[in-house]
């Protein structure tokens, strides 16, 4: 398994994965689910992958050379020369399907099933940046100013704090400690999860980045990060007070010697009502 996690902000954009695969407990293995493709000064676009290895690795190569044509006599549109990320997530689709058409049949015939989660976000010049996660149909949406961030693969342990965080108006740098601070909530809770991880941080028009760092166990600020984090979080715990069951606390009797008391037995008549 996997996590990824693409954010878009005001100011840029956001790219985290983890390496690490699992095909059983013996079969753990590091591959990169992340590359970047651009072209300084004209395009910058990265992908995530989550998902079957094979299938996401082919469409990353097949992506390179893709082309999508709106009717016979059009040009091709690629990832190169497409005008917007829109059309370059398209191509994308485009892609996914090719796959798709090549192999689905011979995988499930071995009983695996067409699986893959993809994240596509970028700057082409002449348009603002976006975000796109992509499905297995080659189907996908775009992220909003309600929703400016994107997960795949598992996404639930490091989901609260990117709520409770992310906004439009996030700066970068905080921006980019959260997404490790998300990742590191669930490297802690997973094991499919694993170091080392990929960071690219991209400012807004600038259709290039020298932000792209590779992270692993001996990272300084991943190292201080995980150690803080873990030790603020206890500090909160620590501070909240404890229940009072005496009177803080209103106590309801739902269990009587004998059977369920009469609190129970109203509650589960108004559930059922609901349901």
């Amino acid at each position: 398994m996997t996590y990824c996690v693409a954010i878009k902000l005001n100011a840029g954009l956001v790219f985290l994965s983890d390496s690490r695969t699992n095909a059983g407990l013996d079969q753990i293995s590091t591959f990169r689910k992340m590359i970047v493709y651009e072209k300084p000064g004209d395009r910058f676009m990265v992908l995530l992958s989550a998902g079957n290895l094979s299938i996401s690795q082919s469409v990353r190569e097949i992506l390179q050379v893709e082309q999508l044509k709106e009717f016979p006599e059009s040009p091709p549109i690629t990832i190169w020369n497409a005008t917007s990320m829109f059309d370059a997530a398209r191509v994308l689709g485009a892609a996914v399907r090719h796959v798709y058409e090549r192999d689905a049949a011979s995988l499930k015939q071995s009983g695996v099933e067409f699986n893959v989660s993809l994240i596509f976000g970028g700057q082409i010049r002449g348009e603002g940046m976006r975000l796109f996660q992509v499905y297995s149909a080659g189907n996908f949406i775009e992220s909003t100013a309600e929703t400016p961030y994107f997960q795949v693969g598992e996404s639930k342990y490091g989901k609260p704090v990117l709520d409770r965080v992310i906004s439009p108006d996030t700066p970068l740098p905080e921006a980019a400690k959260c997404a490790l601070v998300s990742m590191d909530s669930t490297l802690k809770s997973n094991l499919s999860v694993g170091l080392p991880l990929d960071l690219v941080v991209y400012e807004a028009g600038q259709l290039r980045t020298d932000k792209i760092v590779c992270i692993d166990e001996n990272n300084p600020y991943l190292k201080m990060l995980r150690g803080g984090w873990g030790n603020k979080l206890r500090e909160v715990f620590d501070s909240i007070e404890d229940p009072e069951w005496d009177d803080g606390i209103t106590q309801v009797p739902l269990r009587v010697a004998g059977g369920r008391s009469q609190a129970l037995r109203k509650l589960t008549n108004e559930n059922e009502k609901l349901i």
